[in-house]
């Protein structure tokens, strides 16, 4: 250029920042695949018009020159032949791999948290495509022939927006990217590179905590761009159920693989991912009391669509409306815990499940596999040395054994109605079986309490039968007296009873009088001596005193009012 006697070329540094247009005259073919192949042959011939000293060889030598350089500043290191090489061949598979390779290296060693060499990345990304002859004729529909010439723009925007997400840039992206009045990408390819770069972080991510590591970068990607991806939006809220998911999951100790502890990429690629709660209720004893908690997981995992029966990435479900697969997901769940509970021996736990859950959500018209087995294996539970009794009993039988074969009658009866027809037989035996032990049971009970009635009314209790009274007397009296006694009787009964009662004990009271108090006048009524009225026998006195408590407190009861002696007698 100095012989030439043309203007002094600037040095590369200033050059890659300056990025000057590079721009093709219509006569002229340089860039070409003979180009290329001159570029290696006959450099010192007349024919050759990439070594013919003029204006637009040297220009062209300076602008593979700088791009070179711009490469190899970057990290990706490349030769002058090799950057002629890409522009001439136009090979895209060629150009996508070095602009790949280039966009990873400035990852790799640029700063991560300066905005500023992110932008001149970007710039020099760009001006790379077509040397600044899109900007130099402010047109985009013009050839473009820089060494990634073949490349859309759109692609390199998209990976240079990835760069940015990957190294946390997410202002800078947001303001290039969303509030720009340009807008470099549209607002469909804007959504769908953002949702790819947040799950990329998340299958990248080691620990299921979403506060920690790729599962925190997924989630702030995804709340960058508020206008692009509001938290409406179903992208939005299916990978916010998968975060809630799998955050709750890092709560348990969870290992799917001997050695290898769970990682959330797992919970992604695994065709059935309900079966992982299984995993949890197996590893984390008393889990299965935290039901809410694991419901909800399977609940997130419908909402972020990891079922098979739906698209890969994609969610058809409304996460606020229910839907079969959030009450197959429910039941099968329920069922699991069910049966852990079984397992460990917690048997309330389980009928608690089977009575409150299994049997209210289960829909006879549509039968699952799941809940007329969980209430099945209830039903079948016996108890053991090993079984947990239970907290409080409540109106329950006090007797263990028969308040367990009630149970197991409810968790059968559960079963029968929810189960498919063809099982009925099995149930129906096992419902039978039941109900034979509850009744001998209950037998057995009667005849105990029987005996200890007897003990107790011949030996244990004060007040009991003499011991000449005949063991079955004494049995039958005890008796008649407890029916009587647990007889339901109305208010009348009860006064009617009472005075009964109050009558037969009268004769009692007045034996113990000392018949020499009375004379055989007096006990005719005789007249008292100092007023001539007829005096009262002893024992009417105590008969009156005894019937007029009585009615008074039966009286008292039907809110009767008192009346006064002395009025009643006028």
């Amino acid at each position: 250029m100095s012989l030439l006697d043309q203007d002094p070329c600037p040095t590369l540094q200033v050059a890659s920042s300056l990025l000057s247009p590079f721009t093709e005259s219509e006569n002229e073919t340089l860039i070409s695949a003979r180009s290329a192949s001159l570029m290696r042959n006959h450099l010192l011939e007349d024919s050759n018009y990439l070594t013919t000293p003029n204006q637009t060889s040297t220009q062209l030598l300076h602008v593979l020159t700088l791009s070179a350089f711009i490469l190899t500043k970057a990290g990706a290191s490349c030769s002058v032949r090799r950057a002629g090489e890409l522009a001439f061949l136009q090979d895209e598979r060629e150009q996508k791999a070095e602009a790949i390779r280039l966009i990873r290296s400035l990852s790799a060693h640029g700063p991560k948290n300066d905005d500023k060499y992110w932008i001149r990345a970007r710039n020099e990304l760009l001006w790379l495509r077509d040397w600044g002859a899109e900007e130099a004729y402010g047109s985009p529909d013009i050839q473009v022939h820089g060494i990634f010439g073949r490349l859309k723009k759109g692609f390199l925007e998209i990976e240079c927006l990835k760069a940015f997400l990957a190294n946390t840039r997410y202002s800078l992206a947001r303001s290039i990217y969303e509030d720009s009045p340009e807008k470099p990408l549209g607002e469909d390819v804007l959504q769908d590179t953002v949702v790819t770069a947040a799950m990329e972080a998340y299958d990248n991510a080691s620990n299921p905590h979403r506060g920690r590591g790729g599962l925190l970068k997924c989630d702030d990607i995804i709340h960058s761009f508020p206008k692009t991806l509001a938290e409406t939006h179903p992208e939005s809220r299916r990978i916010e159920a998968l975060l809630r998911a799998t955050h709750a999951l890092s709560e348990y100790r969870l290992v799917l693989k001997k050695g290898e502890p769970f990682t959330p990429v797992v919970l992604r690629v695994r065709t059935d991912p309900i079966s992982i709660i299984e995993k949890v209720l197996e590893q984390n004893p008393k889990s299965y009391t935290n039901i809410q908690d694991l419901l909800d997981i399977g609940s997130n995992m419908v909402d972020a669509g990891l079922l098979a029966s739906d698209k890969p990435g994609q969610s058809k479900i409304d996460p606020k409306l229910p839907s079969d697969h959030h009450v197959a997901t429910r039941r099968r769940i329920t069922a699991m815990c069910v049966d852990a509970a079984l397992t460990a021996d917690d048997f309330e736990t389980a009928y608690s499940y089977v009575v409150n859950r299994v049997a209210l959500d289960a829909d006879p018209q549509t039968t699952d596999e799941y809940s007329w087995k969980a209430a099945l294996q209830a039903g079948k539970y016996r108890r053991t040395a090993r079984t947990v009794k239970p907290t409080h009993i409540g109106t329950a039988s006090g007797n263990l054994d028969i308040r367990h074969l009630e149970q197991r009658i409810e968790c059968l009866s559960a079963a029968v109605r929810i189960a498919p027809p063809t099982t009925l037989q099995e149930i129906l035996n096992g419902f039978r079986k039941c109900e034979e032990e509850l009744n001998a049971a209950i037998k057995a009970e009667e005849v105990q309490e029987s005996a200890w009635d007897d003990r107790g009314d011949l030996q244990a209790m004060p007040g009991a039968f003499s011991s000449t009274v005949p063991a079955g007397v004494a049995r039958n009296v005890t008796r008649s007296s407890r029916h009587v006694e647990e007889a339901p009787m109305s208010l009348f009964d009860l006064s009617r009873a009472s005075m009964t009662r109050a009558q037969h004990n009268f004769s009692a009271l007045s034996s113990l009088q000392l018949s020499g108090q009375s004379r055989a006048g007096d006990a005719d009524g005789s007249l008292d001596e100092a007023s001539g009225q007829p005096r009262a026998r002893k024992r009417d006195q105590l008969r009156e005193a005894a019937v007029g408590t009585l009615a008074s407190g039966v009286g008292w009861l039907i809110g009767a009012q008192p009346v006064d002696k002395g009025q009643e007698k006028e």
